[in-house]
């Protein structure tokens, strides 16, 4: 009965609305009155119609108006299942939002002014340029989100020196060249996500965390994944962990000299160094050591889910058909995920930023969309290995087995969260789409060890990759509240800083990475370097 009412409200409201708009019009065409309460916010607010064009006409105007009001009314429906049925609730709005978001005027021709006005103004040139586009696109299999060949990997991007140091049929490991006379004696060895190449963390060079942490004195090792291909499909979950950041870990130790290292692992990739790390925990210290295993000495987190219960809007496209689906889909594909459908999955959380934005400006405007470097990397997509991705649906998505203890057995040893008491910093991002900042707040509850937890402003990406010399957006983070278990409680007593939280991290890590001493050898006599990075893996 509340939905019922719930939806009868929405629609009351959206005939009100309507009725305003109709007043507003009319005020309009006879040149009296301001627009009335109740009509949609001004155009600014929505970057699809912050331009003249829409309110200049009054066709125009009314049109995108409408729209709004129809949009809110459709959403507004979707939100009466709330109190029904949560789950369904979370689906139909989602899907009704993308429905929203497709119909919108700004994305046809004949019903957008400026694409209008381009038409005019260019003869109708843009539509054919657009077509042009649109046809090179569907030969590519995706939408181009910056110009072909604006970028090259090893010469505008990943360009930080250094060297590929060890190789073996899943990883590279890459050590960065030294760029101050002396280092932190404890190295750092980053895991990226095995979905995405590794350069999201060296971009281009004034945006690059490798190359900022490398003039902040310190020794960086980061693994480069393999695109997976036949050679390694058959490859697991275990798999991942010992040849990927297990066999890292030994090797980096074995060059550096190095008793201890410093982890820090981006989104799946951290999730990768937390069962690791546990994993490595249940084992013990001695067996460790008798493989030449270093201990880890910190733990860093960038964007890393915790608890999946609340995955975000990822959780529409991952229950037990959709996995079982995916599954088909992957062994018909030859026990691999086309990277493809992965960024498609990913461009419709954030449909109207990188999916309609590109429809009307490259195929109605027939433009080029700029050169960024971000969306370069977003769009050089990966191959995702079946065994190891339905590992993580099934055992984390699915049944979110990594808080219960001993739940996930590897190699038949369980793995336990609470055994890691290394000291760990963990950053989310209050705008992150993908891994909500609540969940990754858990961190702080679920490890046996110390933690500093620090929320910075953004998304996913942009708010990990914020180079302190940009001077842009905030972090939150608070040095009490230990016990604190709820994150708007939390959140509450926390002090803003302005920038980048680099700083603060780089401050926290250099506390806890030794004495300053001379940089360790570019590679060593059993692990000489193979070649200049970034390799060759990256580039597949």
């Amino acid at each position: 009965m509340a939905g019922l009412q719930q939806a009868q409200a929405a629609t009351l409201e959206a005939a009100t609305r309507q009725m305003a708009l109709m007043a507003d019009m009319y005020a309009r065409v006879w040149g009296t009155g301001p627009r009335p309460e109740g009509t949609p916010p001004p155009a600014g607010e929505d970057s699809r119609f912050r331009g003249e064009a829409w309110r200049e006409n009054a066709a125009f105007d009314a049109l995108w108006q409408t729209y709004a009001i129809t949009a809110r009314w459709l959403v507004d429906l979707a939100d009466s299942l709330e109190g029904v049925h949560p789950a369904l609730h979370k689906r139909v709005r989602f899907w009704t939002q993308q429905y929203a978001d497709a119909i919108s005027p700004s994305n046809f021709a004949a019903t957008n002014p400026e694409v209008l006005e381009e038409v005019v103004r260019t003869g109708g040139e843009n539509l054919m340029r657009g077509l042009h586009n649109f046809l090179s696109d569907l030969e590519k299999g995706q939408i181009s989100m910056v110009p072909g060949g604006s970028f090259a990997v090893g010469a505008d991007l990943a360009t930080t020196p250094g060297k590929v140091v060890y190789r073996n049929p899943l990883i590279e490991l890459i050590q960065y060249t030294p760029a101050t006379d002396t280092v932190h004696q404890v190295p750092i060895l980053a895991i990226p996500p095995w979905i995405n190449k590794y350069y999201v963390m060296d971009l281009s060079p004034h945006n690059s965390m490798y190359r900022y942490l490398v003039e902040q004195g310190f020794t960086v090792f980061t693994i480069s994944w393999k695109n997976p291909d036949d050679t390694i499909l058959h490859l697991e979950w275990a798999d991942y962990m010992e040849m990927g950041l297990i066999e890292a870990l030994r090797v980096v130790g074995a060059i550096t000299g190095a008793e201890r290292v410093n982890t820090l692992g981006y989104c799946l990739g951290g999730i990768m160094e937390q069962v690791t790390l546990a994993y490595l925990a249940a084992r013990g210290v001695e067996r460790n050591r008798a493989e030449d295993i270093p201990e880890v000495n910190t733990a860093t987190y960038f964007a890393t889910h915790q608890d999946f219960t609340d995955v975000g809007d990822v959780d529409v496209f991952i229950s037990e058909p959709q996995v079982r689906m995916l599954e088909w889909l992957m062994d018909a594909s030859g026990g691999y995920l086309d990277g493809r459908n992965m960024g498609v999955t990913f461009n419709l959380l954030r449909a109207n930023d990188l999916l309609w934005h590109y429809v009307v400006h490259n195929y109605l405007l027939g433009k080029q969309p700029p050169a960024f470097d971000l969306l370069y990397w977003n769009s050089d997509g990966t191959r995702v290995p079946g065994k190891v991705h339905s590992f993580l649906l099934h055992e984390m998505f699915l049944k979110n087995r990594l808080r219960e203890p001993d739940a996930i057995q590897i190699r038949g040893v369980g793995i336990d969260t609470r055994r890691i008491t290394v000291p760990t910093y963990t950053v989310a991002c209050d705008g992150d789409h993908i891994v909500p900042w609540r969940g990754a707040f858990t961190m702080r509850h679920i490890v046996g060890g110390p933690v500093r937890f620090v929320l910075a402003e953004s998304g996913h990406i942009a708010g990990i990759i914020n180079h302190p010399a940009a001077d842009k957006r905030r972090y939150w983070v608070r040095d009490d509240g230990s016990g604190i278990q709820d994150p708007d409680a939390w959140l509450a007593g926390t002090t803003e800083h302005p920038g980048s939280w680099w700083p603060d991290w780089v401050s926290w890590l250099g506390a806890q990475s030794g004495d300053m001493v001379a940089p360790p050898s570019m590679g060593s006599e059993a692990y000489p370097p193979v070649m200049d990075a970034p390799g060759t893996y990256v580039l597949e």
